[in-house]
């Protein structure tokens, strides 16, 4: 007998699969080692059983993505965890993340945390910043109690939704809020260093919903080496949407003649720290150098 389903855990060797009949706990066949291929948590995949109770995977399905170290594949969408303090809130990470993920072509919504421990004047700062992105097209949530509310609805059937941000951005401890049987390890941020430690080691699949909601290890580095520089503009969404406008189908928002981008720099209309971000990540390709970021 054959059935479908998803891995949702490896463990020692061993993969957990959410199917129609319950969770079923296999093994994967030899050819995957053969091929150099190994199954990933997220995974849409086959598996045969017997009347014995062995259990072995046979086939994955092709993905739609793989992201992350370790990877959860077949990403419906990212909940970014960015941080009022404790790492400091960031600008250059948030556009760094939101980058990289436009790039594996991954919605992204944000969720800030720590905001009750910074004083008003300052959360009202992040608030001011983060509102240019929610015109950008970015959904936004400054209270677990708002995306709680929210969060149940927006997940769709066999959706995989998945928590990302940075080390200590308190990751665990939301998903620990949202799904409380989760049992996900916290810790204390580093002071010395201004950085949270990895508590999370491996990815899990936790059902929420109609889908299921993954907490991964935290970024220390996001390599964007591999973008082309010419098409790093596409993954900045206001200068996609505005490049239509540019007298150059191939206008690289620089130097170029009747610009649309920079007219709406120059207008107010565009951040200028998103336009710094993006010159910062064009000479971090063209130099193929990757920044670790400490904020």
């Amino acid at each position: 007998m054959i059935i479908n389903g998803i891995v949702i855990s490896l463990i020692a060797g061993y993969y957990d699969v959410s199917t129609p009949d319950g969770l079923v706990r296999t093994r994967a066949r030899g050819v995957f080692r053969k091929r150099n291929e190994k199954p990933q948590v997220g995974d849409s995949v086959d598996v045969q059983l017997d009347d014995h109770g062995t259990n072995y995977l046979i086939k994955v399905h092709e993905r739609k993505n793989r992201i992350g170290r370790p990877a959860v594949a077949n990403v419906s969408h990212v909940l970014l965890v960015m941080t009022a303090t404790q790492p400091e809130f960031s600008l250059p990470l948030l556009d760094r993340f939101l980058t990289f993920f436009a790039w594996q072509k991954v919605p992204v919504s944000i969720y800030l945390s720590k905001s009750d421990l910074v004083d008003a004047e300052t959360l009202n700062s992040i608030k001011n910043d983060l509102s240019y992105y929610q015109e950008i097209g970015y959904t936004i949530y400054f209270s677990k109690e708002e995306l709680e509310n929210r969060l149940m609805n927006q997940i769709g059937e066999n959706e995989i939704w998945t928590l990302a941000g940075q080390s200590g951005a308190g990751k665990s401890t939301l998903l620990n809020a949202l799904k409380t049987d989760a049992g996900q390890k916290t810790a204390e941020i580093s002071q010395s260093l201004n950085r949270g430690k990895h508590t999370t080691r491996t990815v899990q699949l936790f059902e929420y919903g109609k889908g299921f909601i993954a907490d991964t290890p935290g970024f220390s580095a996001i390599d964007l080496s591999p973008i082309k520089i010419k098409e790093l503009r596409d993954y900045f969404t206001e200068f996609k949407a505005a490049s239509n406008a540019c007298k150059f189908r191939t206008c690289q928002h620089l130097h170029e003649p009747k610009c649309e981008v920079k007219r709406l720099l120059d207008a107010g209309k565009i951040k200028n720290s998103r336009y710094e971000s993006y010159l910062n990540l064009r000479d971090e390709i063209e130099q193929g150098r990757m920044p670790e970021y400490r904020k």
